[in-house]
C-alpha cells in the first residue's frame, strides 16, 4: 500500500514511520523546508522514543521518502495543525484545507482520505466534504473520506498508536471500512467505527474532560491560598476516596490539545458551553497567578533582592523537547515585564540561549521549576546553595519531596505561608 502523509510532525512523522514499518510505501510530506531537509539525511526534529531509529531503518530499506508536494497514493492522511482563531475560538481550518487542495491532483478513484488533525465537530462534512466533491468524487463511492484523531501522550507515542484504541470516523459506512482497513496495519487496539462528527466531537471532550478537571485542581489551589490550607494535602486526602481523582495543578496547560481543544466546542455553541469557557479560562489564569507568588517569594523571603530567577523547565511536559502552547513562556514573559532577568535552564529543548543549571541558578533569587523533567527531580542541591543569593525554590509541578535545610522550598500547597 502507498500512504501519503501531509505534516511530518509530532503525529505525522511517527505515523509515517509505523506505516513504513508495517511495509507500506510512505511518502512523508511538509511544507517546512528545514525539515525535509534534515529528514532525508535521517536527522529527526522531534524527540520521541524510537522514532528516530525507525525512521532511519525506513530510509535505509527505501520504504520512506520525504518530498515538499504530495505524489499518488492509495491512502491520503492530513496531520497538520489547527490553531484556534484569536477572535472568537473557532478552529483555524486553513492549514487543513491547503493540505486537502494539495493533494487534489494527485487522487485517483478508489483513494482513501483521512484527516487525523483535531477538527472542530461538522468540519468534515461541512468544510473538508466540498473540497472533494468540486474536484468531481462522490465521497463514498470513488472517494473515501473519514476522521480518525489520534489519542497519544507525547514520550509514548510510537506505543500509543499502535495499541491506543483508534476512532475511525467515516463520512459514510464505506468511507469507514476504507479507513478502518487502513490503519488495521498496524493498530493493534480497538477500531471504533463511527460517523465522522462524533469522531469529530469524541476527540475535542477528551482533552476537554481533562482540561476541565485541571481546572478544578487549579481552581482549589486558589481558593487554598486564600483561606490558609495546603491544596495537595486536600487533593492527596480527598483522592482516598473510591471514587474521586482529582488531577495536579500546575501552573498553565500547555499542548496542542488540551489547550486549544476545548475552544471548539466552546465556539460551536458559546451560551451552552459555559463550563468548558470557565475551565479555559480558570487554566489561562495560571501563569499570571505563578508570577504573583514567585514575586511574593522573592519580596518576602530574600535577605539582598537580585532581580534575577533561574526557570527550570519550558517544555509543556515532562521529559520531552515538546513546547506547545506551553504556559512556561508568559511566565517568563510576564516576570520579564516585572523586570526580572531571566535564566532558563532544560536539558531537553535545545536552545542558545538556554544555560547549563549552574549558570542559571548564579545569582538567581529564586529558582522555578516549570516542567518535571526526571533531571529536577534528583538535584545536586549544593549548586543551589553556592551559586543563589538565597536558596529558594519554588516548586509548580510538586516533583521536589525533601531539601536540605539550607533551602527554602515552596510549591501549590504551601503558598499560604507567603
Amino acid at each position: 500500500m502507498k500512504v501519503c502523509v501531509v505534516g511530518q510532525g509530532y503525529i505525522g512523522l511517527p505515523t509515517a514511520a509505523l506505516f513504513a514499518k508495517n511495509n507500506c510505501d510512505v511518502l512523508g510530506v511538509d511544507v517546512n523546508k528545514e525539515i525535509i531537509k534534515d529528514l532525508k539525511d535521517g536527522i529527526v526534529h522531534i524527540e520521541e522514543p524510537g522514532i528516530s531509529e525507525s525512521i532511519n531503518n525506513a530510509l535505509t530499506e527505501g520504504r520512506y521518502h520525504v518530498s515538499l508536494k504530495p505524489d499518488k497514493a492509495d491512502v491520503f492522511i492530513i496531520t497538520v495543525p489547527t490553531p484556534y482563531v484569536i477572535e472568537d475560538l473557532s478552529c483555524d481550518l486553513s492549514y487543513v484545507i491547503s493540505a486537502c487542495k494539495s493533494i487534489l491532483d494527485y487522487l485517483e478513484k478508489g483513494n482513501t482520505v483521512i484527516v487525523e488533525s483535531t477538527i472542530a465537530p461538522g468540519s468534515t462534512n461541512d468544510i473538508i466534504k466540498p473540497i472533494f466533491e468540486e474536484a468531481g468524487f462522490t465521497i463514498g463511492k470513488d472517494l473515501y473520506l473519514a476522521h480518525c484523531p489520534e489519542r497519544v501522550l507525547p514520550g509514548q507515542i510510537m506505543y500509543e498508536l499502535v495499541n491506543n484504541n483508534r476512532i475511525i470516523g467515516g463520512v459514510t459506512e464505506a468511507c469507514t471500512e476504507k479507513a478502518a482497513e487502513a490503519y488495521g496495519i498496524f493498530v493493534k487496539g480497538k477500531l471504533l467505527k463511527t460517523e465522522a462528527i462524533t469522531a469529530e466531537l469524541s476527540k475535542c471532550m477528551e482533552n476537554t474532560y481533562r482540561d476541565v478537571n485541571i481546572a478544578l485542581a487549579n481552581e482549589l489551589t486558589k481558593i487554598c491560598e486564600k483561606i490558609g490550607a495546603n491544596a495537595l494535602d486536600v487533593i492527596k486526602l480527598a483522592n482516598q476516596h473510591p471514587r474521586v481523582n482529582i488531577h495536579n495543578p500546575g501552573p498553565g496547560v500547555g499542548g496542542h490539545c488540551l489547550a486549544i481543544d476545548p475552544y471548539f466546542i466552546y465556539s460551536k455553541a458559546p451560551d451552552t458551553a459555559k463550563i468548558i469557557k470557565l475551565a479555559r479560562d480558570t487554566n489561562n489564569s495560571m501563569p499570571q497567578f505563578t508570577v504573583d507568588n514567585a514575586k511574593k517569594i522573592i519580596q518576602n523571603y530574600t535577605d539582598e533582592y537580585t532581580p534575577k530567577i533561574a526557570v527550570l523547565g519550558v517544555s509543556y511536559k515532562g521529559n520531552t523537547g515538546d513546547t506547545r502552547e506551553s504556559p512556561a513562556f508568559e511566565i517568563i514573559s510576564k516576570l520579564q515585564k516585572e523586570g526580572y532577568k531571566i535564566g532558563v535552564h532544560d536539558p531537553h529543548v535545545e536552545d542558545e540561549s538556554y544555560l547549563s543549571l549552574e549558570d542559571a541558578l548564579d545569582g538567581a533569587s529564586l529558582a522555578l521549576i516549570l516542567a518535571d523533567h526526571n533531571e529536577f527531580k534528583d538535584l545536586d542541591y549544593n549548586l543551589f546553595v553556592d551559586k543563589m543569593e538565597d536558596p529558594i525554590i519554588f516548586d509548580t509541578k510538586d516533583i521536589i519531596k525533601d531539601v536540605p535545610d539550607e533551602i527554602t522550598l515552596f510549591n501549590f500547597g504551601n503558598l499560604y505561608k507567603i
